[in-house]
């Protein structure tokens, strides 16, 4: 029996959790036990994968739910080893609904975290009428398994501190979190390490720095985010 092709270096470090992440949001395992999938409307997440599991696989493009035109953006790689790897830390194949729980260890959380955010993650904002100058804003994790999110939720509070609530959406559950809470979220997801290149949705991102610029809450010294 040959040797099993490996294509992923299975390690733990910022750019490898930065895409367990990207998986376990907006990725999939096929069901021949071996082959991988993710897919994106933006080139830049599949740029991000590519770099964060040092793959040369080659970017397509495919439609979806009927449409002709292809719009968006996917990559599938093969390789056994890592498959059962993601297997061995929660991430199956048909994970939509069944995924529970993804063993990360502390120190890479936050990485893996910036991966759930980029994929299945949305930062809201809009006019918080009890302060007219100031704006208010949500960050939200959607994952169609409701122990997932739940788990999520039961973890971010353990290490971060944070109190998210769960809400229905059409066919997801939805973790929020407020104002404050977003701000230490966002710090905890973008903190700076120089030594380091992290990857990270560029839109998203400016989004937040955008929101808390003009943000009086966030100018008193709420937290910081790096500005890079």
């Amino acid at each position: 029996m040959g040797q099993l092709k490996r294509k992923v270096k299975i390690g733990w470090t910022d750019n490898f959790a930065y895409a367990i992440g990207l998986i376990a949001s907006d990725g999939s395992l096929h069901s021949d036990q071996k082959r991988i999938w993710f897919g994106s409307a933006e080139a830049e997440m599949l740029i991000n994968f590519k770099e964060a599991l040092g793959l040369d696989n080659k970017i397509t493009r495919y439609a979806r739910g009927g449409e002709k035109e292809k719009r968006y953006f996917c990559l599938t790689f093969g390789d056994k080893i890592f498959y059962q790897f993601l297997n061995s830390i929660g991430v199956t194949s048909a994970k939509s609904k069944t995924i529970q729980a993804v063993a990360v260890p502390k120190k890479y959380f936050p990485a893996f975290l910036r991966g759930l955010f980029d994929g299945d993650g949305s930062f809201y904002t809009f006019q918080d009428k009890r302060w007219p100058d100031s704006h208010g804003y949500q960050i939200s994790f959607a994952s169609a398994s409701y122990n997932f999110v739940n788990w999520l939720k039961n973890k971010l509070t353990e290490l971060y501190d944070v109190k998210g609530f769960i809400r229905p959406g059409a066919g997801v559950f939805n973790l929020r979190y407020v104002k404050r809470d977003t701000i230490r979220l966002a710090s905890v997801m973008y903190s700076r390490n120089q030594d380091k290149e992290v990857l990270f949705l560029r839109r998203k991102y400016d989004k937040i720095i955008r929101t808390f610029a003009k943000d009086r809450l966030y100018k008193k010294g709420g937290a910081v985010v790096a500005q890079w």
